[in-house]
């Protein structure tokens, strides 16, 4: 299939183009490198042997958008650009909106506009809010504690009008819990900008000396050691989600899946499995909870593994075991990439799509 992957140089992004690329998918990226730069596309195409043809275009910017869609033909769209800290979002929470629901209005428009109604959406476990009972199936009831949630839920919402009132549209919307972990190669992991807001880059940040403790955000939550539960799944893992959901999305109508492992882990599980496949000590101290958070939070994966065939594979240890990999073997992330310059490339002054075989358009 011919696929365009918004925000396909994230973390995400990057390693399900691998697992694309190396089921024989075409693609085509566009990214506007707000949080990310080239290098992982250079990696992508490293591991796989293959090229990655890439656009850097805002999905809010529906002009240029319009001409990547009309310089290829796409069978299907996954869209992952957006914003994604729960913190964040408390603090910008008109970008949030725009960014995530406008931009995928825009990105609607134009598939409609091209005949492209195969669209599979990233959305987030964080719209079920706080849970009534546990593991979370998809039947249960959506409620969203912070603003990001909110943008997410109010996207799947308008994407399920979409697809009641036009019976063409195909749409796939995937609830992740909590990614993690890096490709196993260590070449492609997750890698923040400024102090990172989830827990496990900050751990491995803390492992390689970069920071002298991890804060525990609630030591009092009705777990069995105090600290919140999540249903942590490797990066891997929820890439080859997305190749599965690629693949059964014709003539599926409007499906939602959660992607999981049905597994919760405390915040001091992660910190004393990190110790044991790093080797290094990561002392930690527990401060007030962060709003937003909830106790616990695991999945049900039943029904994506019923339907898409579709199973989580590696274990907490794998997945830690990799992060501590790509950390230890890309201690700066890619800061190799900033630092040469690349970030004022993209930003260049060059405001149209053109002929190079790279760089096509201006971050907006």
């Amino acid at each position: 299939m011919n696929i365009l992957v918004t925000g396909g140089a994230g973390y995400i992004g990057s390693h399900t183009l691998v697992e694309l690329l190396n089921e024989n998918h075409n693609v085509v990226v566009v990214d506007n490198f707000s949080n990310s730069s080239e290098e992982p596309l250079r990696r992508v195409e490293k591991l796989t042997g293959k090229s990655v043809r890439y656009y850097a275009c805002d999905v809010l910017d529906k002009a240029q958008m319009s001409k990547v869609f009309i310089r290829h033909k796409f069978d299907a769209v996954i869209h992952f650009a957006g914003l994604k800290a729960v913190g964040e979002s408390f603090e910008q929470p008109l970008n949030y909106f725009t960014t995530n629901i406008s931009g995928t209005l825009v990105l609607c428009e134009l598939m409609a506009e091209f005949g492209v109604k195969n669209l599979v959406f990233s959305s987030s476990a964080t719209v079920y809010g706080t849970p009534r009972q546990l593991p979370i199936d998809e039947s249960f009831p959506t409620s969203v504690n912070n603003p990001y949630g909110q943008s997410k839920l109010s996207v799947e919402f308008l994407l399920k009008d979409l697809a009641r009132c036009d019976e063409d549209w195909n749409i796939t919307i995937l609830r992740y819990f909590n990614p993690v972990g890096a490709h196993p190669s260590g070449e492609i992991g997750e890698d923040p900008k400024g102090v990172p807001s989830n827990i496990l880059p900050y751990i491995a940040q803390v492992a390689i000396g970069k920071f002298d403790e991890v804060k525990v955000f609630g030591g009092d939550y009705d777990t069995e050691d105090g600290t919140g539960v999540r249903d942590y799944i490797h990066v891997v893992d929820l890439a080859r989600g997305h190749v599965k959901a690629i693949e059964h999305i014709k003539h599926s109508g409007l499906k939602t899946y959660n992607l999981g492992t049905g597994k919760g882990y405390s915040v001091m599980e992660l910190i004393a499995t990190y110790e044991k496949v790093s080797q290094r000590a990561i002392p930690f101290s527990i401060c007030a909870r962060r709003e937003g958070d909830v106790a616990a939070c695991y999945s049900s994966p039943d029904y994506a593994e019923k339907s898409l065939a579709w199973k989580a594979c590696y274990g907490i240890e794998d997945m830690l075991r990799h992060s501590w990999r790509w950390q230890s073997k890309n201690p700066d992330g890619y800061r190799c990439a900033y630092d040469s310059g690349i970030d004022n490339k993209v930003n260049s002054t060059n405001s149209d799509i053109n002929s190079n075989d790279k760089i096509y358009a201006r971050v907006v």
